[in-house]
């Protein structure tokens, strides 16, 4: 391909700890094998000899002048502050690869005392919701809820010719927060790398104390709360998974106490943490685990790095059933849902691939395969260039005002609506069983989140109540089956059997929280039958 495309390329580097670093370093050779490129040194920030031979960076101020198309890389960390002004200040086309940008929004302003910033920026992206959202800091107050609620993206996204993202379940919620703007979906690049020598994985297990022939699960990546290590460490302790191990390889974030979780769980003896390690210790630890778990709730929408990492080590994995997850198949990674029965759900998949070796390893033989065919760097090098090419032609979208999406019940004070329950009808005959309809229609303002999705979901609690006990207390609640939006109904079916003697039944819905449920004022019915 002729070099007939400019780019000036504007991303942290090595050795920035930072993915997006890690990303640009695999791409750039690619990059610069189809187009004409030109590297950007973000002021303050270290970059390793070996690009500065290879690329010879320009500084920041270079950045808008002359034919060339600036290729942002965009983050959701205090590395890319100044990735974000230079895209305002000049245009171009943004690789969003965390698609929610709220925790830089905070780094920008209310981590530096700076209160006016955080809530221009929100009333504008956001609206009304936005504006509501900014006014608990004033007194202090915080909460984590909008950090993955409201992207805080629309005035960047907006301003830009087009916007690359590395999932399907990115692009719409880019279209979805942002309106009519140009994206493209581009794969991230992982190159394949041989698999560790058997000597070099049995030196990490002897080092670590784990038997050679002990079952290993891996996590790897900087450990936050939204990983969920913890859901992992608690399911180490169910009875199937007695002989696992769990290797943790990364930073582990201040707010977590790994060990203290495992000991409380009762297996702190095969819990390993090993920290921030090397690119080639990195190999050596993946190449070690049997299988890996990359669980994630709730998410800013990056894709993960260190999972495309696995998958090129040929190692498969188990991951939540949830946003950007979902475009992985299934022949490479098994999907846990959230919520209710997580840890036995996990610990369950997990089992029962470390009983099937061939299973394991057809999975990591189809996860290389699909890093090989679809992640490939001189691939994604051109589908980047291709559509480059497309998007310079275009100019950057008029600004629109905000129209916020509809806050949903992870967010939101209240639940507002009808609900009625079909099959109540006299006689019931004591001792026989009936399937009820129970029929919920959402008048208020936010999106009621299905059962499955854990923090802010909206379960039913259903109550058959007679004089000594309610003979349900030990029964799951139902949870919705799809998301509500304001105006949409939706019909849950089940089946009870009438006590004997009279009796209530009691149905309304609570929204899960963090710690149990809460009652947030919905729609009841409780009726004697």
């Amino acid at each position: 391909m002729a070099k007939i495309l400019q780019i000036d390329f504007v991303s942290p580097l090595p050795p920035v700890r930072s993915g997006i670093a890690d990303y640009s370093a695999d791409l750039l050779p690619e990059l610069g094998k189809v187009c004409d490129v030109r590297v950007v040194h973000l002021s303050g920030q270290p970059i390793s000899e070996k690009l500065v031979e290879t690329w010879s960076p320009v500084e920041t101020r270079e950045v808008g002048k002359g034919p060339r198309l600036p290729l942002y890389q965009m983050g959701n960390n205090h590395y890319h502050e100044e990735v974000l002004q230079l895209a305002l200040r000049n245009p171009g086309v943004l690789t969003l690869h965390d698609i929610f940008l709220h925790h830089l929004l905070i780094e920008r302003s209310l981590a530096k005392r700076k209160l006016p910033p955080y809530r221009k920026q929100l009333t504008h992206d956001h609206g009304w919701i936005g504006r509501a959202v900014a006014l608990p800091p004033r007194w202090g107050a915080y909460a984590n809820a909008p950090l993955f609620a409201l992207p805080t993206h629309r005035r960047l996204v907006q301003s830009q010719r087009g916007i690359l993202v590395h999932s399907q379940w990115g692009k719409q919620v880019v279209h979805d927060e942002a309106g009519d703007i140009e994206v493209r979906v581009i794969p991230m690049p992982m190159p394949v790398s041989r698999a560790a020598t058997a000597k070099q994985v049995a030196d990490l297990r002897a080092s670590h104390g784990i038997p050679l022939g002990a079952p290993l699960l891996g996590s790897f990546g900087f450990q936050t709360p939204i990983k969920r290590t913890d859901v992992v460490i608690r399911a180490l302790a169910r009875p199937e998974m007695q002989a696992v191990h769990l290797l943790v390889v990364g930073e582990v974030a201040e707010q977590l106490d790994l060990e203290r979780d495992a000991r409380e769980a009762g297996v702190r003896d095969r819990l390993h943490i090993s920290g921030y390690v090397s690119r080639k210790e990195l190999r050596v630890a993946m190449s070690a685990a049997d299988l890996c778990v990359n669980l994630r709730y709730p998410t800013a929408g990056e894709t993960s790095a260190s999972l495309l990492r696995l998958f090129a080590q040929g190692r498969p994995a188990i991951v939540s059933d949830y946003a950007q997850f979902g475009d992985l198949p299934s022949e490479v990674a098994l999907r846990v849902p959230l919520g209710t029965g997580e840890e036995e759900a996990l610990a369950s998949q997990v089992s029962s691939l470390l009983a099937d070796p061939q299973r394991l390893r057809e999975m990591g033989r189809a996860a290389r395969k699909m890093i090989r065919q679809e992640h490939a760097p001189e691939r994604v090098a051109t589908a980047v260039v291709d559509a480059l090419l497309e998007l310079a032609k275009l100019d950057p979208p008029s600004p629109k005002p905000a129209v916020p999406s509809p806050p949903t019940t992870l967010t939101w004070g209240e639940i507002s609506g009808t609900l009625t329950v079909a099959g109540l009808e006299e006689p019931w005959p004591e001792g026989t069983a009936r399937q009820l309809t129970i029929r919920i229609h959402n008048t208020g303002h936010a999106r009621w989140l299905a059962g499955h999705k854990g923090d802010g979901a909206v379960v039913l609690e259903i109550q058959l109540r007679t004089s000594d006990r309610d003979h349900l207390a030990l029964r799951p609640w139902p949870g919705l089956p799809i998301d509500l939006s304001p105006g949409e109904s939706t019909e849950i079916q089940v089946l009870l059997r009438r006590p004997i003697g009279p009796c209530t039944i009691r149905v309304e819905p609570h929204v899960l929280g963090v710690s149990g449920f809460s009652t947030l004022g919905g729609p009841s019915l409780e009726q004697e039958i």
